[in-house]
């Protein structure tokens, strides 16, 4: 069975081969870069109204169409929120979600995150009032918010892959496409509305790559705190939980299954555990998995995201027994420090300032 292709990956050949389909590409590009300036402009100069809740709104978000390793921010952000003794709700669109169901983002958080309410759906300002409201959050976390402009927020934390910053691999600030002829939702002028750049992978980057990319990260949003991060390899498990030694990946003959945003950094991340990767499945993002997918496999080990895992359970395929979950964590190599002042900057929610006030007053 011949390995399907990501979306990513079909547009970088597409890119690669040049030719009619690409240039007729630059039109609707066009188009779409100038509605991403109006749309831009009238926020920045506040001519389109922005919802406010009752508590502060950190957003986690990106230039790209997915593939930056999100999730273990989010994560991050939320245990960091915990932490201080703030109570943390979680706010998501639910890109590709079934009637009534949240999506594998959804799913995974839940189990990583298992005590942090979470709303999903497309109206988002809605989603936020309900976790203030019905849950009692006090701070509100907006996965993949940076575009999503209608709902005011306090921090902006915006990730880049260091292997495709740009969305594509082999791009640069300076020629890098927008949808639908590349994959940048913005060009990289909108990094300056960002109160911090995150480069994830950057493990998997040069120094002279992640030098250059600071030097762009400059251009754009000049004197903002950045951090590097990598997504460490933290445990590996069958899908009944029990846990394996990540070291019996080592020098072992496995099979790779995926549907996320950058498959290549999560077959880079086996490599480096020592794994010798034969048969890879590659899909789209949130891909909707079927025992088709998986027709074939199952003599070796067949290694899969902790995203996809949760898309696995139920299907009736012999594979499943031979499924091994890599679970990874965001680790921090630069600039905790700066990420953690912010979080610390927060105001307190609506109903917090209430209560203080009512207390001094009793008490004063």
């Amino acid at each position: 069975m011949a390995a399907p292709v990501s979306e990513r990956e079909r547009i970088e050949a597409r890119l690669e081969r040049g030719g009619f389909v690409v240039e007729l590409l630059r039109a609707p590009e066009l188009l779409f870069r100038a509605a991403s300036a109006l749309r831009r402009a009238g926020y920045d100069r506040g001519l389109v109204p922005c919802a406010r809740l009752d508590a502060p709104v950190v957003s986690v978000g990106n230039l790209s169409a997915g593939g930056t390793g999100k999730t273990p921010m989010v994560a991050w952000v939320a245990r960091e929120l915990a932490q201080r003794g703030r109570r943390v709700g979680l706010l998501s669109r639910g890109y590709g979600a079934r009637a009534g169901t949240g999506n594998d983002e959804a799913a995974l958080l839940r189990e990583i995150l298992p005590d942090v309410p979470h709303v999903q759906g497309a109206n988002r300002v809605a989603g936020g009032h309900e976790l203030v409201a019905r849950h009692g959050c006090d701070v509100v976390v907006l996965d993949d918010g940076f575009q999503h402009r209608k709902l005011a927020r306090a921090l902006d934390f915006v990730l880049l892959d260091a292997t495709r910053p740009w969305g594509l691999a082999g791009r640069s600030d300076r020629d890098a496409p927008l949808l639908p002829r590349g994959l940048l939702r913005e060009p990289p002028c909108a990094l300056a509305r960002a109160d911090a750049i995150v480069v994830t992978r950057a493990d998997q980057a040069t120094s002279a790559h992640l030098l250059e990319l600071r030097r762009a990260i400059e251009r754009h949003a000049p004197g903002r705190p950045l951090a590097l991060a990598t997504h460490a390899p933290a445990a590996l498990r069958a899908l009944d939980g029990s846990r394996t030694e990540l070291a019996e990946l080592r020098g072992r003959e496995i099979d790779v299954a995926s549907g996320i945003g950058n498959p290549a950094a999560f077959e880079r991340t086996l490599e480096s555990l020592g794994a010798r990767l034969l048969e890879r499945r590659r899909f789209p993002d949130h891909h909707a998995f079927t025992a088709a997918d998986l027709a074939g496999l199952g003599t070796r080990w067949l290694v899969v995201t902790a995203k996809d895992a949760v898309k696995l359970r139920g299907l009736a395929s012999p594979a499943l027994a031979q499924v091994r979950v890599l679970d990874v964590e965001l680790a921090l190599l630069e600039g905790r420090a700066a990420l953690e002042a912010l979080l610390d900057s927060l105001p307190a929610a609506r109903g917090q300032r209430e209560r203080a006030a009512l207390h001094e007053g009793l008490h004063g």
